[in-house]
């Protein structure tokens, strides 16, 4: 029991199983290998796993269909208790069962290592281990194994091949299933019960490879072997989080999601693992979140960067300058993993939907729209990285520049702006801070010496320009508050960034009633925000929120409310630490696709706002006693 010893930086809830048909979402965990990811529930099931990219077709897709989809399902067989977390720091995620007759903890990961330790060649390309042991009575462990290809459209054809295990085959990609104890197909599914007592331990490898010959990692001690060394990595990549402010856990837990969410061989970060998690329970805001937003490049540097992962910031960084040469000088708001677009959207009929929430799409139609907001994400993220990791090649100079220029000559237009309302497009405030933002860090840039050949003084004059029309445009005297839109009257929660962008102090008169306004007409219970009240009905937007903890740290008033509201904001996490993309403000309940990137971001951002406050408000004080030193002396 020592290897899965409980981290108490998390909170276990202890739930009897019951005949549930859809889980929360927040009933699950994430495990994955920074390639690929598998959706837990707390009752042992693998409702979602898409071979072998985050994009890819699922091959278990319980939950967005109950029936149809597919899953894979290892727990007891009688009625049973539950809790479960991570391993300590790692993304191995470790469910105990309390059954009446004995106990089992049951272990999902995919495995990961340290290069020194990849021991095989010829691996397969992915592997997903599942690991049952008894460490008290005797416990009946009920197995099931459904996949279904293509989103659950399609069924796949089990067969034995004796010692290697159950194979079956989907697209140009091989499947092979193997496990301590034998299986039997029936009607290409696998039900049956298994009997384990104190000390026995089951496992199960299910792998995926589109290369032949391919060696199958053994199981036995082999396995239980790579479970620790993958705890070890996980671990050890945590440990370089560079953070010791306050809720240090919440901060490593949200790093650890990050890393699941990015994609290792390109250095992409997607918004969700998930596609079509509903905003609205019933409705129809279901989206496909497996790609990368541009959108959020600024804040993930800045994430990245203030918890110390250099290596992930120029990853992410190479592949946001790849992306965006492949299409500048315009920029697209969302790319695949690979940097290209995404496939185009449509809808699954064949899917009931979460929680028979249709439509359940694949790919996303808002790749088409134009969102002036991302280029000045773009910029400050290449600011940002410039300021910390040096400087940048001509190529790279060129396509900064190249984007300035577009922004320069297309500020002054209507967009769809950050939240994509698929209608018409308006003149959006915070695209206009954005494309400030932009220009405004182009021109640091050159007086910085670090952009060669740029129209420093062309970028100076349009960035004042969208100064004066924002300051006269975008306020409303009758509201006493910036709007969302120019000449408008409606709110929404991107404006607290115009202080985290520089536009205007989170001090001054402007911003503190704007902040007043939205605390008025945007608040979702006692602590969340929704990001607006004019569009379809949903729940509050869980960054939106931690935004507002960031503003709070950025004024000159007491820091209090932000560590209360940074409080309050995490006690809406689920056991595990995840958040989704909005909370149910009456339940509480995870809504929207999970886990959330952006979520996590907006939490490290929020933490590191208040850190440095709080490191600043400490030299502030010891300059302070050091002169009253002085004075006496």
């Amino acid at each position: 029991m020592g290897l899965f010893r409980r981290d108490h930086s998390q909170t276990a809830t202890l739930d009897t199983c019951r005949d549930k048909k859809w889980p929360k979402i927040s009933d699950y965990g994430i495990i994955g290998d920074s390639r690929s990811a598998a959706l837990v529930n707390r009752d042992g099931g693998i409702d979602w796993l898409c071979w072998p990219r985050f994009d890819s077709a699922s091959i278990f897709a319980a939950l967005l269909d109950r029936e149809r989809g597919g899953h894979w399902t290892v727990a007891p067989s009688t009625q049973y208790q539950t809790s479960r977390h991570y391993v300590s720091e790692s993304n191995v995620l470790a469910t105990q069962f309390h059954t009446s007759s004995g106990s089992v903890i049951a272990t999902d990961l995919m495995p990961v290592s340290s290069e020194q330790n990849k021991h095989l060649v010829l691996t397969p390309d992915r592997e997903l281990v599942r690991q049952v042991e008894c460490t008290e009575g005797e416990v009946e462990v009920s197995f099931t194994f459904l996949p279904r290809a293509n989103y659950g459209k399609t069924s796949v054809k089990l067969k034995h091949v004796g010692e290697l295990g159950i194979k079956f085959e989907v697209g140009n990609g091989v499947y092979w299933l193997r496990s301590s104890a034998p299986l039997h197909i029936k009607q290409n599914r696998i039900e049956q019960v298994m009997r384990v007592k104190a000390g026995d331990r089951l496992q199960f490898s299910l792998t995926y490879s589109e290369q032949s010959p391919v060696v199958l990692p053994p199981l036995g001690d082999w396995t239980h072997q790579r479970i620790c060394e993958s705890i070890a990595w996980w671990q050890q990549w945590a440990a370089r989080v560079e953070y010791d402010g306050p809720h240090r856990d919440a901060v490593v837990r949200s790093a650890l999601a990050l890393k699941l969410l990015a994609y290792a061989p390109s250095g992409a970060v997607i918004a969700a693992a998930t596609t079509s998690l509903p905003e609205q329970f019933g409705g129809s805001l279901n989206w496909d979140y497996r790609y990368c937003w541009l959108r959020d490049a600024s804040l993930t540097i800045r994430a990245l960067l203030g918890l110390g992962f250099h290596e992930e910031v120029d990853s992410f960084f190479n592949w946001m300058m790849h992306a965006t040469r492949l299409t500048q000088p315009e920029l697209r708001v969302l790319y695949t993993v690979f940097g290209r677009r995404t496939v185009r959207e449509r809808a699954l009929d064949h899917l009931t939907g979460y929680r028979n929430s249709r439509p359940v799409r694949i790919g996303n139609a808002a790749h088409s729209q134009m969102q002036l907001d991302v280029y000045g994400e773009v910029i400050d993220a290449a600011a940002q990285y410039a300021f910390h990791r040096g400087v940048f090649d001509r190529e790279t100079q060129r396509t900064l520049v190249n984007i300035g220029r577009y922004v320069a000559s297309h500020w002054d237009q209507p967009d769809q702006g950050i939240w994509e309302p698929r209608d018409h497009p308006e003149n959006h405030t915070h695209s206009r801070v954005l494309c400030w933002t932009a220009l405004d860090r182009l021109v640091t840039m050159c007086e910085r010496g670090q952009l060669k050949n740029a129209p420093a003084d062309e970028f100076r004059r349009e960035r004042d320009r969208i100064v004066d029309q924002v300051k006269l445009q975008a306020w409303n005297a009758d509201l006493d508050s910036y709007v969302s839109t120019l000449h408008g009257n409606a709110l929404d929660a991107s404006l607290l960034l115009m202080s985290y962008y520089g536009f205007e102090s989170a001090d001054s008169p402007r911003m503190r009633a704007t902040y007043n306004a939205i605390r008025k007409q945007l608040r979702a219970g006692d602590h969340l925000l929704y990001r607006y009240k004019n569009g379809p009905k949903e729940g509050a937007f869980g960054l939106c929120s931690f935004w507002e903890v960031d503003f709070l740290a950025l004024g000159a008033g007491s820091l209090q409310p932000a560590l209360n509201l940074f409080d309050d904001l995490l006690k809406y996490r689920n056991d595990l630490g995840l958040f989704a993309e909005e909370i149910d403000p009456q339940s509480g309940d995870a809504l929207g696709n999970f886990p959330q990137a952006f979520t996590h971001v907006g939490l490290i951002s929020a933490a590191l706002s208040i850190a440095e406050r709080l490191k600043g408000e400490k030299q502030l004080a010891h300059r302070e006693d050091s002169a009253e030193e002085k004075a006496a002396a």
